[in-house]
C-alpha cells in the first residue's frame, strides 16, 4: 500500500473522529431549546483535483499531481428551521443512523491502517529472523 494511501486513511480516520464528536454533541443537545445541529463537511480531494493536469514525472510516467493532498473538513451549522425534536432541528433517528455509519467507516480505516503496519512488522521480523 503506497504511503499516500496510508495518509488518506489517516485523514479519513481523523474525519470520522471529528464527525463522531459532532454527532455526540448533537445527540446530547437534542432537548436543548434553539440548539442548531452541526455537521462535518468533507471536501472531496478527487473532485477538487479532477480537472488538474497530470504531471509527467518521466518520459513514460504520468503522475497524479496533488491527488493525495490532505483533505479539508470543517464543522458547519445546519441553519434549517425544522423543529424535528420539538425544540430544535436535531433528528435523533438521523443522528443515531449517522453515528452507526460513521463508526463503521472509522473501524474500516483503523483496520486497514493496522493491517498495513502489521504487514510491515511481519516483513521486518521475517528479514531479521
Amino acid at each position: 500500500m503506497p504511503q499516500s494511501t496510508i495518509n488518506l486513511l489517516e485523514n479519513f480516520a481523523d474525519y470520522c473522529a471529528l464527525k463522531n464528536k459532532i454527532i455526540a454533541q448533537n445527540i446530547a443537545n437534542v432537548g436543548t431549546e434553539n440548539y442548531q445541529r452541526q455537521d462535518v463537511v468533507f471536501k472531496d480531494v478527487l473532485n477538487e483535483n479532477i480537472n488538474a493536469q497530470l504531471k509527467a514525472t518521466g518520459a513514460k510516467h504520468i503522475g497524479a499531481g496533488s491527488l493525495a493532498a490532505v483533505p479539508e473538513y470543517q464543522v458547519v451549522t445546519d441553519a434549517s428551521r425544522s423543529d424535528t425534536s420539538g425544540v430544535n432541528n436535531v433528528d435523533i433517528d438521523k443522528e443515531m443512523s449517522e453515528l452507526a455509519v460513521n463508526n463503521l467507516n472509522y473501524q474500516f480505516a483503523a483496520k486497514k491502517i493496522g493491517d498495513y503496519f502489521k504487514n510491515i512488522q511481519m516483513v521486518i521480523k521475517g528479514a531479521v529472523g
